[in-house]
């Protein structure tokens, strides 16, 4: 048994994912296989692309069930990017059409300036839920942002035209906006506390 595995759902930047994870010296897979990822110590969930195509890769692959399963039973879970926004309920991105609703709220897009936002921003984060992060700058590429019903799970905010969330932390989901394995020493250190916390 891998103590990670990160899930294949044809979403996700996975290479910068296992580079990072390699330089960690941490022992880990990448899989689609339910019975890799329910029997995985801790899940790395990456995403990139559209949500409403996450959504359907997910389905194809038969993941949904042991996504929802491995967070029900208390796993460790680590969303990236579009691996947070489909946690939620919905998305502007795909109207009409449902996220895996593991955490209530929706899915906005940026309204005003430079969309998507791409390049380093500061997170700012929230005194009381905040196990795995400092304030740093880390590399965002996102066009749209989550907006969680309960605002007790954010962990981090960071601006950009607005005030936004960039990142959730709920009981053993810890989920960001921004690219950790693309974010140098702030994203290295990010991993290492995660790891070593769960």
């Amino acid at each position: 048994m891998n103590n990670t595995v990160i899930v294949d759902y044809d979403a996700g930047n996975l290479k910068s994912i296992a580079n990072m994870l390699n330089y960690l010296g941490e022992d880990f897979s990448i899989s689609s296989n339910a019975k890799d990822i329910k029997n995985a110590k801790r899940i790395i969930f990456p995403g990139q692309g559209h949500f409403k195509q996450a959504i359907e890769n997910l389905d194809k692959k038969n993941l949904i069930e042991p996504i929802k399963s491995v967070i029900a039973e208390g796993k460790p879970f680590l969303g990236i990017c579009l691996g947070l926004q489909i946690l939620f309920e919905q998305s502007e991105e795909a109207p009409g059409f449902e996220g895996l609703s593991i955490l209530n709220g929706e899915v906005k897009k940026f309204t005003k300036g430079k969309v998507p936002q791409i390049g380093w921003n500061r997170i700012k984060t929230t005194l009381n839920n905040n196990d795995f992060l400092e304030e740093d700058f880390f590399y965002f590429v996102n066009s749209f942002y989550v907006v969680p019903k309960d605002n007790r799970i954010i962990s981090s905010t960071t601006n950009y035209q607005i005030d936004f969330c960039s990142s959730i932390q709920n009981e053993n989901i810890t989920a960001v906006q921004f690219h950790p394995e693309k974010s140098s020493e702030a994203g290295m250190k990010f991993f290492k506390l995660w790891i070593s916390k769960t």
